[in-house]
């Protein structure tokens, strides 16, 4: 197991769903949340969600030494965040910039940094 699949809160989950029926209905069912899909449990706000997917991870590293933990946790982060504002302003970088607080020549060098768009050919 990686450093980034002990952040994950799949890897700890014994009832994982399956089917497409299923991840339908757990999507729907978590729309704006960060309920663990694994769990019936209410939805729990970021900060929460972040403090337990770390404590996770240090009981899981068993003995083992961190390294570059902030970065790491960062892209996990920022990945599908600026992914799912992308979505959410239909793929409109102006507004995606605007919605996240950021210049828009930054969002797009994150974009391209985490593969979510094509670099631009000359």
């Amino acid at each position: 197991m990686t450093e980034r699949d002990l952040l994950s809160s799949d890897a700890y989950s014994s009832d994982a769903y399956s089917s497409d029926a299923d991840a339908s209905k757990r999507s729907s069912h978590l729309a704006g949340t960060l309920a663990d899909p694994a769990v019936n449990t209410p939805p729990q706000p970021l900060r929460e969600a972040v403090e337990s997917a770390m404590r996770r991870y240090f009981e899981h590293l068993d003995g083992s030494q961190a390294t570059d933990l902030y970065a790491m946790v960062m892209a996990e982060v920022e990945a599908p965040l600026l992914a799912c504002v992308l979505e959410h302003t239909d793929g409109n970088q102006t507004r995606a910039a605007d919605v996240l607080g950021l210049n828009r020549g930054t969002l797009r060098k994150k974009l391209k940094l985490y593969g979510l768009i094509e670099g631009d050919t000359p």
